[in-house]
């Protein structure tokens, strides 16, 4: 199944209808990123608008497979940007609550400077490939949902050696050379190994408390070229900060995400 059947919308009136499908987690969990495109196509739809241009979600329950509604609603039409706030439903139990601008990244245009480059990575045929594992369940079911290569230096976390900097960088795309959408890049945001496998910390999968995703632009076909860090592990809780970049070398999306550090 495409990303964008996996994700799209059964309704064009609220509540908005879609779908968790099977493959999309981590553990039986659904990714926060692929959770973040569905209810982003639904407030899109309610909006009138093309893409999302941020998104910001709080995530209150884990996300299982199965049929979730989406309760949006305007709360600003402008000229350029709509805003919208939602909540996701699965069943009677709340998953997000979210608000976000949305316009036609096509129509935004102003003066540019970029004070960054893309993350240096070799080329993708030299970077390890993530693959699920299905009797280990680590690499986790979504790894068949996309193709993901890490920078040979961040990926010695998968065999035991963790680099010990929290840092994860690697090349992002579907499967099949499905285009990458602006959906597709609000779940670029949050598709790569949590940066604190590389942190020489005993700890595992971080769920998702907060993440805001800034679409910056549309993507050229090709390679994502992705970068996520963490300075601050403290209290329970980390942040990644999160850059995707274009096969032109194009900043397309940022991202900033705080993250529960599992006890025990």
């Amino acid at each position: 199944m495409r990303f964008d059947e996996a994700t799209a919308v059964n309704s064009t009136e609220p509540p908005m209808r879609s779908e968790i499908h099977p493959g999309w987690d981590i553990a039986g969990n659904a990714n926060g990123g692929y959770l973040l495109a569905i209810a982003g196509r639904a407030m899109a739809t309610v909006a009138d608008r093309a893409h999302p241009v941020s998104l910001t979600a709080h995530y209150l329950s884990p996300g299982r497979a199965g049929p979730v509604t989406v309760e949006a609603s305007v709360v600003k039409a402008g000229r350029r940007l709509s805003t919208v706030t939602a909540t996701m439903h699965s069943a009677d139990k709340p998953l997000m609550q979210l608000l976000g601008s949305f316009g036609d990244l096509d129509q935004l245009e102003g003066p540019k400077r970029v004070d960054a480059t893309p993350p240096a990575l070799p080329a993708p045929e030299e970077c390890p490939q993530v693959v699920h594992d299905p009797e280990r369940g680590f690499p986790p079911p979504m790894m068949e949902k996309v193709e993901l290569r890490l920078h040979p230096d961040d990926a010695q976390f998968l065999s035991g050696k963790p680099s010990g900097r929290p840092l994860i960088r690697g090349w992002l795309r579907l499967p099949d050379e499905e285009p990458m959408d602006a959906f597709g890049l609000l779940m670029a945001t949050d598709a790569l190994p949590p940066t604190i496998f590389n942190a020489n910390l005993p700890v595992a999968w971080t769920p998702t408390v907060e993440l805001t995703a800034h679409i910056r632009g549309l993507p050229e076909p090709g390679w994502l070229r992705c970068q996520f860090s963490t300075r601050f592990i403290s209290g329970g809780m980390l942040e990644e900060d999160g850059e995707v970049w274009d096969s032109t070398g194009r900043l397309v999306a940022q991202s900033r995400q705080l993250a529960l550090i599992p006890r025990g």
